[in-house]
């Protein structure tokens, strides 16, 4: 019998979060720097660890709501956009997850004013809002061009500003305290700051199992399809579908529910690409998809990276590479693809396919065939899963459609009216 597998915490949200800012250099590592600036506050205010956990978690996951390349980069550089929109959409993705509603209404509030609080600064979500909104403001304030302890001085200056009126005074104190220490600041801008919140964050001794990671990959699932208006039930229709194979192919329950985690973070190395590549109606430039080749490699860099989770993270990311070697980004061959990451591959070419795109519509049945077979008989794909998908066509294409309708349904009634109600009060 197979060990049930088991993740570090720390690891796997720290991965997940950095993942999500590896888009620009403008927006890297910027919520690390603000879980890190987080808990220091934290631990100077000498919070209770309940509190603080809920605080550093929040500050991990503080933008998740901003979900193009393009929203981190004006959000970053304090542009003239609707905050609430990106605050919103990350209580709505929060909620969904039963372990992380206690830190949605954090996420929600991260952007509000202190003067626009009716409860005191004694309420535990009113404080920890305070705490991520300052440390996200000097997050944003530093330079990447510029030595660090040379902006000290004006960092400070910029935050007593907001004394009182946007940040509560007692949550400045804190600050004030904080940014005389040299370290700090040197922490803050280190590139190991990943190892140093790893071996020094809150869940650094803290193992989940197989159903929590489950859960993890939902929310994320969900984050992926929702970037874009034209992948909305991709990550859906692709997990369903390799869950659909492998259970027909006989793999074990584990497995099985492997490959279900597998299929929900297949894609996650697209956070990291522009929504103008992907929306883009026309053909790609040579440049552009160059960019777009990249997310498998991202993908496989962000799951490989977390101990437990090696075997995912090839079933994930390897599903654009091909049997004969002409695939990307590693170009692996045959003998080097496992069965997991063959089933993954014709579990994303057949959703996507059937998708309509911006520069396509959707596919037939017979015009799937065509293109999936020939692939197979190409040795491009694993022709034993191929004709496993179309011995079992029905029943998988509807299941997958199920599946998609309920991610669509959500998509458009919950997520999309966010967006909506926002505009419609400007």
């Amino acid at each position: 019998m197979k060990k049930q597998l088991s993740v570090n915490l720390g690891n796997l949200l720290l991965s997940l979060s950095e993942v999500t800012d590896l888009a620009n250099p403008l927006v890297a590592q910027h919520q690390h720097r603000t879980a890190f600036i987080a808990l220091e506050l934290s631990k100077t205010a000498n919070l209770e660890p309940e509190i603080t956990e809920n605080i550093f978690t929040a500050a991990l996951l503080h933008d998740i709501g901003a979900i193009s390349v393009e929203e981190k980069i004006a959000i970053q550089n304090f542009q003239e956009i609707d905050e609430n929109i990106h605050t919103i959409r990350g209580e709505l993705l929060l909620e969904q997850i039963p372990w992380l509603r206690k830190i949605s209404k954090i996420v929600r509030n991260h952007h509000r004013n202190w003067n626009d609080w009716k409860d005191g600064i004694e309420n535990p979500v009113v404080f920890s809002s305070q705490i991520i909104l300052l440390s996200d403001y000097v997050e944003r304030l530093i330079d990447r061009n510029k030595y660090i302890l040379h902006q000290i001085n004006d960092i400070v200056s910029a935050i007593k500003k907001l004394s009182d009126t946007v940040i509560n005074k007692n949550i400045v104190t804190y600050f004030l305290d904080l940014s005389k220490r040299e370290e700090f600041w040197l922490d803050l801008t280190s590139p190991r700051l990943h190892s140093l919140l790893l071996h020094n964050g809150q869940f650094k001794n803290m193992q989940i199992e197989l159903e929590d990671v489950s859960l993890i990959s939902n929310l994320y699932r969900d984050l992926i399809d929702f970037k874009s208006r034209f992948t909305a039930t991709h990550t859906s229709g692709v997990s369903e579908c390799a869950v659909m194979l492998s259970e027909l192919l006989g793999l074990a329950q584990l497995d099985v529910k492997s490959m279900m985690i597998a299929g929900n973070f297949h894609d996650i190395g697209k956070l990291v690409i522009p929504n103008s590549i992907l929306e883009k109606p026309s053909k790609l430039t040579v440049d552009e998809f160059a960019i777009i080749r990249c997310h498998t490699y991202h993908t496989f860099r962000t799951l490989n990276s977390i101990g437990g989770l090696e075997r995912i993270a090839e079933w994930a990311a390897y599903h654009h590479e091909k049997l004969d070697g002409s695939g990307y980004p590693f170009h692996l061959t045959n003998e080097e693809i496992g069965t997991g990451s063959r089933i993954m591959a014709v579990a994303d070419i057949f959703t996507a396919i059937s998708e309509d795109r911006p520069y396509r519509k959707g596919m037939d049945r017979n015009e799937i065939y065509k293109i999936i077979k020939t692939q197979a008989n190409d040795n491009l794909l694993d022709k034993r899963i191929v004709e496993l998908l179309f011995d079992n066509y029905e029943v998988i294409n509807t299941q997958v459609k199920i599946r998609q309708s309920k991610a669509l349904n959500f998509y458009e009634t919950r997520f999309l009216s966010i967006i909506y109600e926002s505009q419609r009060k400007i």
